[in-house]
């Protein structure tokens, strides 16, 4: 599905990506571990088109789209997810998935004034699939409350509703679970794994939370300085020594052996 090769992204003297080369397989859960300035969200925004790579390139089933703009590959089912949610705050929970399909015949002023049983058409279709959306998730009861109204976990919920919206191929998700309680957290990994199982959905991960990459993914990539430092199942990157050391530090690291 994705393949990374030798990739690069500079900020002046600042090698954020540093030769980072990866494979995200049709069809899995990929998980994306790595300390804190590793380099992973540098990762996700230059494969999503946020920026253009210093070098290297990105392919999508054999297709070079290094470079190409967020728009772009929204329309090649290539989406992602922030770990701050960006939602329409003032907009209800069921507007803010009928909004996201791209072309609607309502967009143009032409339409509105002469197209308007094609419009209504449409907006009674984007109604069904929100709807279908709101019950996979278990949030229909929210359906009606300004997004702005809802909780951290509820709005990552509502964000991945938005691929669904779009039949998306390959979501990358960054730290989903950032500042979301434990039971909502559940219900995201729920929904996560069905959408891969029964939907062919292709994920990738960022997330620090363990257990919840654990749970969800594999294989698990590790990235450190702006590399790929390992990967594997989940149960052989937790006992890689190279991977316990770029998170503890080498003393630390023989602090908790002895």
């Amino acid at each position: 599905m994705i393949q990374v090769e030798n990739l690069h992204k500079h900020f002046g003297g600042f090698h954020a990506v540093d030769g980072a080369s990866l494979t995200i397989a049709t069809g899995s859960i990929t998980g994306l571990i790595g300390p804190n300035g590793a380099g992973k969200s540098t990762l996700f925004n230059v494969i999503a088109g946020i920026y253009k790579p210093t070098s290297g390139r990105v392919l999508m089933d054999g297709e070079d789209i290094s470079g190409l703009a967020p728009h772009e590959l929204f329309h090649k089912g290539l989406l992602r997810t922030f770990q701050i949610a960006h939602e329409f705050p003032t907009l209800t929970v069921r507007e803010n998935l009928m909004m996201v399909p791209a072309g609607q015949s309502g967009e143009t002023l032409w339409n509105t004034w002469f197209h308007r049983g094609r419009i209504a058409q449409e907006e009674a279709a984007l109604l069904k699939k929100a709807d279908e959306v709101l019950d996979f998730l278990t949030i229909s009861h929210l359906k009606d409350e300004r997004a702005g109204n809802l909780s951290g976990g509820q709005k990552k919920l509502l964000e991945l509703g938005r691929t669904m919206m779009v039949d998306a191929k390959i979501v990358f998700l960054d730290e989903v679970g950032a500042g979301v309680n434990r039971t909502l957290l559940n219900t995201i990994g729920d929904a996560i794994i069905r959408l891969n199982r029964e939907r062919g959905y292709t994920f990738c991960v960022i997330e620090h939370d363990m257990d919840f990459i654990g749970r969800l993914c594999d294989p698990v990539i590790v990235m450190a300085e702006g590399k790929v430092l390992a990967e594997g199942s989940p149960a052989t990157i937790m006992q890689n020594e190279a991977v316990i050391e770029a998170y503890l530090g080498r003393g630390l690291k023989n602090k908790v052996k002895a």
